[in-house]
């Protein structure tokens, strides 16, 4: 696994700011915006330069995701110990997963767009698999490659569709995982919906405001149960499914069908008699929809049940397309490490439902661990992993 998020530049620092309930969410100081100094972000606190350095990608053209994206990429493959020779397999894929791409740079875009002359070195990285693109070339890899975009679901659906392409056995290893910066782009349409919160963002709590938004990523590597001779193995990729109930462009339908069935439908990939839920970890934007929706759609399915749950994006920020596979590495630490990390600021439950998160971290017994991630257009994903 790699991450780099607002809590931490590696899987190591992330572990420890969830242990120690740390909050990245503060005003943005490497992006330039007019709500820079304004409104809350999850920025990693690392810029631009520091990172083409660190990642010697120098090359004209590669912009702040790409280099994200990266960092990530390559922690994930060091820590996973793959050869260049497997790198190059034409058994290996890489899935990944992006809203904004390129077009973090917002501004060079407008001006590219209105060049009547000239080229600009930008210009290719506006394509959305720009990013997986550069990966490809930067690892050599010459398998399946492919780009996931349905918003807030996106890396959740990297992950499944990874996993099925093993399963079906198009590929013995997948490079799974999403990225995204934060960009003029993105926060202007968030802005316009009237869901960004001018206060550091509250998970399920009747007062909350909206989502911070965020930015980082993070990649898993999967591989079949068959080629696990003598590897370190963190966790298992043991229930996933996609849905989509198509009820508005950007929002949930008030009885959170879409979520309902995702979760749902990854439930039934359990055996039965090991499929109770140890611990969720929620797709809570602090949104008045989203949260009341996943709130109805647990209690749906669990009833007075409902497991332990809360949202990390209370730690990071909302990083949208990355948003899935980083809690999809927080889950899996929540499996290695046996222990729940609290979600932040909450005060007070949602009138109608009752529901409160963890409110502090502690250590648990954890088998099976969800992880939602509910996507605009009604994309809703639920991933289920389990201790090895």
């Amino acid at each position: 696994m790699g991450v780099i998020s607002a809590i931490g530049n590696n899987l190591a620092e992330n572990h420890a700011a969830l242990t120690a309930g740390k909050c990245g969410i503060t005003t943005a100081g490497n992006f330039l915006s007019k709500y820079s100094g304004i409104l809350p972000f999850g920025e990693v606190p690392v810029s631009t330069a520091a990172l083409k350095e660190k990642l010697q990608a120098a090359e004209a053209g590669v912009t702040r995701t790409t280099l994200l994206a990266l960092h990530a990429a390559d922690e994930a493959i060091k820590h996973a110990g793959l050869t260049p020779q497997q790198l190059s397999s034409q058994q290996t894929a890489l899935i990944g997963a992006t809203t904004v791409g390129g077009m973090c740079l917002t501004d060079e875009l407008y001006e590219d767009a209105h060049r009547t002359s000239g080229t600009s070195p930008y210009t290719s990285s506006y394509d959305c698999a720009s990013v997986n693109m550069y990966l490809q070339q930067r690892f050599n890899i010459t398998g399946i490659v492919n780009t996931i975009n349905t918003a807030c679901s996106s890396s959740a659906n990297a992950i499944m569709y990874g996993a099925r392409l093993i399963k079906n056995g198009l590929a013995k290893r997948a490079i799974v995982g999403g990225v995204d910066s934060l960009s003029k782009f993105t926060i202007n349409g968030f802005n316009a919906l009237h869901i960004l919160s001018k206060q550091i963002c509250t998970p399920f709590d009747e007062n909350r405001q909206g989502l911070n938004l965020g930015e980082g990523a993070a990649f898993l590597v999967l591989e079949g149960e068959d080629d696990l001779a003598g590897k370190k193995v963190y966790a298992e990729l043991t229930g996933y499914c996609n849905t989509n109930d198509a009820f508005h462009p950007s929002s949930l339908s008030d009885d959170g069908e879409g979520p309902y069935q995702a979760m749902m439908g990854a439930l039934q990939c359990l055996p039965t008699g090991n499929n109770t839920i140890d611990f969720i970890n929620a797709h809570g934007t602090g949104t008045e929809n989203n949260d009341a929706v996943e709130s109805r759609a647990m209690l749906r399915i669990f009833g007075s049940q409902v497991p332990p749950f809360a949202s990390t994006k209370s730690n990071t920020g909302h990083t949208l397309g990355a948003s899935g596979a980083i809690e999809a590495v927080y889950s899996i630490l929540n499996l290695v490490h046996q222990e729940v990390y609290p979600g932040l600021h909450f005060t007070q439950p949602i009138a109608g439902t009752g529901l409160a998160p963890v409110e502090a971290y502690r250590k648990a017994s954890l088998k099976n661990i969800m992880s939602n991630s509910f996507g605009f257009g009604g994309n809703c994903t639920s991933l289920i992993f389990s201790k090895s």
